[in-house]
This record gives C-alpha cells, structure tokens and sequence, in this order.
C-alpha cells in the first residue's frame, strides 16, 4: 500500500514540477530577453526538470547544412566546443533528416553515435533527442543526456516534445521579429533614398534614374550604403536652406 502511495505521489509531484517548468519557459519566451538567453533559461530549467548531466540545443544551419550547438548548460569547454553535426549524420542528425524522437540507452556504444570520446570523458549515457518543428519542418533538436543507463518513458518524451514546442515558438517569434525590423528599416532606408533623389532632381536638373544611379555610385566610391550617402545629400541640402 505503502509503495503505491510513493508511486502516486512522485507522480504528482512530476507532473507539479512539469507544470512549473512549462509556465516558467513559457514567460520567459514571451520576455525581453536576447534569444541566445532564452535558449540558455530553456536548457537550464529543462536539465533540473529531466535530471539530464547535459541539456544542449543544436539549430539547424540551413546554408551550410549543419546542426550547431547555440545553449547548453554545460561547463564542459569540449562539450560545447564539438564541431557541428552534418544532417542525416549522428543521432541528431537523423532527428532532424526524419523530424521524430530517438532514445539511446548508451550513447558509448551507440555506433551512430559522433563523440563517443567526449560521452566518456563527461560521464554521458542515454540520450534522449527531441526535434524542434516549426509549421512541420525541424528547425534544430534539444538533447538530454543522463549520467547512468536510462529508458525514458512514454511521459518523458511528452514532457520533452512539449519544450521543444516552446523552445521553436521563441525562435520562430525572433525570426519574425528581425524580419518585421528588416522590412521596416528597408522601407526606411527607401524613404530616405526617394526623399534625396528628388532633391537631386530639384537642384540639378537630373531624372529620377540618373538620381539613382549619382546616389549608387556614391555609395560604391565610398563604401557607404546608400542609405548613409542620401542621409548626408538630405543634411546638406537642410544646411543650405538655412544660409
């Protein structure tokens, strides 16, 4: 009786804690915070949740084809500097290339396995590889290593699946936002650009495209944006307006 109510019990608190986690990245992820810190808070509270020796977030380099580690809570320098790992390639890289869970139960004698030397160095056993999706692509993976032999259970892979939804909304509302920023300056930048062509229209007698093209090869002979070389037209036009 005695040992069912221990059971009962660690699942409540399990479930307590879970709930805690997921409400606790779930602020963060709507937070102020740099991108690089919400994925080291997400790695930090997810390793105290699964008990993992190692949580790491690996995102996926799309040019270059390549998973590369951007969080872990680890302190160890040739954990976080293993080089990155090709997609299909390892156990992340097959994560990612099928977009499902894998669950290693010995990562040292896991032939998949890309860095068994460093697994024995940190003491690194059963794995547990998450993908991060967005609109159905995988866009990275989250890793949980334990220190000892480990099966991870049905609720476990749940528990990780649903912080990786959340670590993939805050990447996928940074994407957005720099895109909203980019589209926002750009329209800027063109303001500024149409604004300096008139006045090179006004005051030399020249069309709209060869103001253009006077702004362009400023830019190209300076080294400067166009942006910068339409900025300096407008302030001594304004000066000259003042004498």
């Amino acid at each position: 009786m005695n040992v069912v109510k221990n059971r009962s019990s660690k699942r409540r608190s399990r479930r307590t804690d879970t709930v805690k986690v997921l409400s606790e990245i779930s602020r963060t992820i709507t937070s102020d915070l740099l991108i690089e810190d919400i994925l080291a808070s997400i790695v930090s509270v997810t390793a105290r949740l699964m008990g993992s020796n190692i949580c790491s977030i690996l995102l996926l380099n799309k040019e270059k084809g390549l998973l590369e580690t951007k969080a872990t809570q680890s302190v160890s320098e040739k954990y976080n500097k293993k080089p990155p790992i090709k997609v299909g390639e390892g156990i992340a890289g097959k994560v990612i290339l099928n977009n499902k869970p894998i669950a290693v139960k010995d990562v040292k004698k896991e032939t998949e396995y890309k860095f068994s030397d460093i697994a024995k160095k940190e003491g690194l056993c059963s794995l547990l590889c998450v993908p991060l999706t967005v609109k159905g692509t995988a866009i990275g993976v989250i890793n949980s290593y334990t220190s000892k032999p480990h099966a991870f259970t049905r609720t476990e892979i749940e528990i990780l699946n649903a912080i990786a939804s959340l670590a993939a909304v805050a990447i996928e509302n940074t994407e957005l936002l720099m895109k909203a920023k980019n589209i926002e300056e750009e329209l800027e930048s063109r303001k500024i650009i149409e604004r300096a062509k008139g006045i090179l229209m006004r005051d030399e007698g020249l069309s709209e495209e060869e103001s253009y093209l006077r702004i362009q090869k400023y830019s190209m002979d300076s080294r400067k944006s166009m942006k910068d070389i339409a900025e300096s037209l407008i302030l001594s036009y304004n000066l000259r307006r003042l004498r």
